[in-house]
């Protein structure tokens, strides 16, 4: 953890709370660390998509009901 670091209170569900305390103790890392990893996993997980949805935002759309339409006269469904 680095020195520039801000504190937090967060309510954790107590089986969630268990589970990261017993994996903190198995990997010998703090559950700050592990938190902070998950936190960047998933923020770089939605940035991830923010850019997907941004490179096919010129496409064109297809709505549920033609969209199903086709999945039938292909024989999908």
């Amino acid at each position: 953890m680095t020195t520039l670091t801000k504190r937090a209170t967060v309510y954790l569900d107590p089986v969630l709370h268990r589970a990261i305390r017993l994996k903190s103790i198995e990997t010998a890392r703090s559950v700050s660390d592990l938190v902070n990893d998950a936190l960047r996993d998933k923020l770089a997980e939605d940035a991830s998509d923010l850019a997907a949805f941004d490179e096919r935002k010129s496409e064109s759309t297809l709505n549920f009901e033609t969209f199903v339409k086709e999945l039938r006269r292909h024989g999908k469904i």
